[in-house]
């Protein structure tokens, strides 16, 4: 079963009224698809969530007839319809953050000539909502909806700070219980970088995540109801020392914040 799926019981109905379990087994379903996966077949939808084939096979029959889903006679596959990317546009283009954010982005991407990104978290990553890439020829190759992990990237460390004291607990506590034997390692770099936000107003992650990727993050203030937002401008390691992370690329992006939240009315 993928670690990202979750599987919800019989009885879960019965634990919270107002829960829906045919509704949340066939959002799930839709999460087994990852990039590159062009096709799946049932089998592998069982498999990657869990649920029993004849269950599967009516979830993907009704996000079939729902539009959500399309199947190959030939090949006894379904792949992803437009009905998902219609939800997915419609969450894009009500976020005013994205387009007030983007002539900053566009202009610290090609000073730095690196990537400046923002990314909203999804459980226990960060997916990306809006992404701007430098005329560069080395850069990261990360576009809206990429996902990277929460613990160790610079985007989900700053999402992270900016959380408040329980949610962060929360959130750390299942990053603990998805990979123990890393924990001490994990916990020390989240440590670290909420000492950096305190004193820094950035988080640095210098080959936390992949090791030749060096980054910074800040978090975005929001508002009641709003999910959390955090921005990152990062790269190849040999663009991006340490030194200029923290002494020139850092501040510039924690500048760049603070303009979008005066721009959105949040200063």
């Amino acid at each position: 079963m993928d670690d990202d799926i979750q599987v919800f019981a019989d009885d879960e109905e019965s634990k919270d009224r107002q829960f829906v379990n045919a509704l949340a087994r066939g959002l799930e379903l839709l999460r087994c698809f990852r990039p590159g996966d062009t096709e799946l077949s049932n089998a592998e939808l069982a498999r990657r969530t869990g649920l029993p084939k004849p269950t599967v096979s009516r979830l993907t029959h009704t996000l079939t007839k729902l539009g959500y889903l399309g199947f190959s006679d030939s090949r006894g596959t379904y792949r992803l319809a437009a009905g998902v990317l219609a939800l997915g546009y419609a969450l894009l283009s009500n976020l005013d953050v994205r387009k007030v954010a983007r002539p900053y982005m566009e202009e610290l991407s090609e000073y730095a000539q690196v990537s400046v990104s923002i990314g909203a978290r999804d459980r226990l990553s960060v997916v990306y909502i809006e992404s701007c890439r430098s005329s560069a020829n080395v850069t990261l190759r990360l576009d809206v909806g990429s996902r990277i992990p929460l613990a160790t990237s610079a985007v989900g460390r700053a999402l992270l700070c900016g959380l408040p004291q329980g949610e962060r607990d929360y959130l750390m506590d299942h990053i603990r219980l998805r990979d123990e034997e890393n924990w001490p390692r994990v916990k020390a770099g989240i440590e670290q970088a909420l000492r950096d936000y305190h004193e820094r107003g950035f988080v640095v992650s210098a080959g936390d995540w992949q090791k030749d990727v060096h980054a910074v993050g800040v978090p975005m203030t929001g508002v009641d109801g709003e999910r959390a937002m955090a921005f990152n401008c990062g790269g190849p390691a040999f663009l991006l020392s340490r030194e200029r992370l923290i002494g020139e690329v850092g501040p510039r992006l924690v500048e760049l914040v603070r303009k979008v939240e005066a721009d959105l009315g949040r200063a």
